[in-house]
């Protein structure tokens, strides 16, 4: 029908758009990749366009693409990453679209699992650059990661064998150098 094709023209020229922002953002997501430890990470945004999926966001089949390692072919995100990988390469996302768009807040529950040492701290910066447009929420047993927030919480838990309570607790200047130096020992 005449609205059928019309829709497909749109779609197409939405198509279009897509796969310029999807290169262009690749790329800024595969540099991120390599300031957090995958020096050897390639991102990729495949949008295929497929008229028998025209709906009411376009016509479009899009999937992410990644390798982490030399001489690995570039595979569906969900098959390739490690548990560690996926949370910097969702923290390099983040970082990039939070730039676009307006997110009220951001949890984070130890995204910089499987790192130490300077990645700790590249992930470190760049939550606290995130957290400059908007609320950022990270749990984390990094000194590196947690000394770069605005505000440190402690959080424990407690139990007497039949109910387990979790605690929440502001630090203060004082009480947070304690905590990072606690951090820091390991105990």
């Amino acid at each position: 029908t005449k609205h059928h094709q019309q829709a497909l023209e749109i779609a197409r020229a939405l198509h279009q758009q897509r796969q310029q922002y999807a290169e262009e953002l690749a790329q800024l997501i595969t540099d991120s990749m390599h300031a957090l430890s995958m020096p050897h990470g390639q991102f990729t945004i495949d949008v295929k366009f497929d008229e028998h999926h025209l709906g009411a966001d376009g016509a479009d089949r899009i999937e992410f693409r990644v390798t982490t390692n030399p001489g690995q072919p570039m595979q569906p995100i969900a098959k390739v990453a490690s548990g560690g990988e996926l949370s910097r390469i969702a923290l390099a996302i983040q970082v990039i679209t939070a730039r676009k768009m307006e997110t009220p807040a951001l949890i984070f529950d130890e995204v910089d699992v499987g790192i130490s040492g300077p990645t700790a701290a590249v992930v470190g910066k760049l939550l606290r650059q995130l957290g400059e447009s908007t609320q950022v929420m990270c749990v984390t047993h990094l000194p590196q990661v947690a000394g770069c927030g605005h505000q440190h919480y402690f959080v424990s838990k407690e139990t007497d064998g039949a109910m387990t309570e979790t605690h929440m607790q502001s630090l203060n200047k004082k009480a947070r150098l304690q905590e990072l130096a606690r951090l820091l020992g390991g105990s």
